[in-house]
């Protein structure tokens, strides 16, 4: 009795393997589109309400407050300010209420020789919740990398963080 060697799953399958396109990688960082904020808010921003740890900001804040929309997980003004050479700080307001939240962290040290003009270290969107800081948080060597953070009741909170390749 002699066995067929190739039987017709078996040619199949290997054109399946030469001819179908394999599936790409997914990335494993996360994205925009992954941490909806819901409605975006037009109504008017609320007073300011400052805590005594504002206070130190309050210029800025009101500033914000007074100038921008939301641009930030649907009702939140992101504003930022820098704290020293390439340092930024900064916080979101609360269009609705006027409670005003601050990250715990200043994020450093991105500028490097060939970075695109268009380069921000902090990267947001209105229709998102994730925020992306990319830099050094407070300054920590060893620390320089994309750090996700996604905001939720009133806090951000680390998802991940992708070290800069060396």
């Amino acid at each position: 009795m002699t066995r067929r060697l190739f039987t017709p799953s078996v040619i199949a399958l290997f054109f399946l393997m030469i001819f179908v396109p394999s599936v790409p990688c997914q990335s494993t960082v996360p994205h925009f589109k992954d941490y909806p904020a819901g409605e975006i808010y037009k109504g008017p921003t609320a007073p300011l309400v400052l805590t005594r740890n504002d206070l130190t900001y309050k210029t800025r804040l009101r500033s914000a407050a007074k100038n921008q929309k939301p641009n930030f997980a649907g009702h939140y003004i992101l504003t930022t300010w820098g704290c020293g050479t390439e340092c930024v700080d900064g916080a979101v307001i609360d269009a609705k209420t006027g409670k005003v939240y601050r990250w715990d962290f200043t994020i450093c040290c991105w500028w490097k020789p060939g970075i695109d003009d268009n380069f921000k270290p902090i990267e947001f969107r209105t229709d998102s919740r994730l925020i992306i800081f990319s830099g050094r948080r407070n300054e920590k060597d060893g620390d320089d990398g994309a750090h996700f953070y996604r905001f939720e009741n009133g806090r951000f909170v680390h998802i991940q963080s992708v070290p800069k390749p060396s």
